[in-house]
């Protein structure tokens, strides 16, 4: 198993959504930022293309593409696309968080 993290199908068909919308190639860009409730926070943006030193990984023709920094924190995830009565977003199962919040966005190593 691969320790680039990849996307759900439910993922890709809402990556793909969006991107047509806006009228963007269909790559979302994971990042790890400082801060959040537990730490460490999640985001996510649309990219014209994968940097020569991101980890990409494929999934029904959409890429997800990860930094070198932010690969370490998120090694062996798998981002989904979850709607609820809460709202529908992008969740991030990352075998590494120790710990995590609320909002699903934020968590601790």
């Amino acid at each position: 198993m691969s320790n680039i993290p990849s996307l759900t199908e439910a993922a890709a068909a809402r990556v793909s959504a969006i991107a047509s919308k806006q009228g963007k190639p269909a790559i979302l860009r994971l990042a790890v930022d400082g801060g959040g409730c537990s730490g460490f926070q999640y985001r996510f943006e649309l990219a014209e293309a994968a940097d020569s030193e991101d980890a990409t990984s494929e999934t029904d023709g959409v890429k997800l593409v990860v930094d070198p920094v932010s690969l370490d924190l998120v090694a062996g995830s798998q981002v989904d696309f979850v709607e609820s009565l809460g709202g529908a977003a992008f969740r991030v199962e990352n075998p590494q968080a120790a710990a995590g919040c609320g909002c699903g966005s934020s968590f601790g190593i």
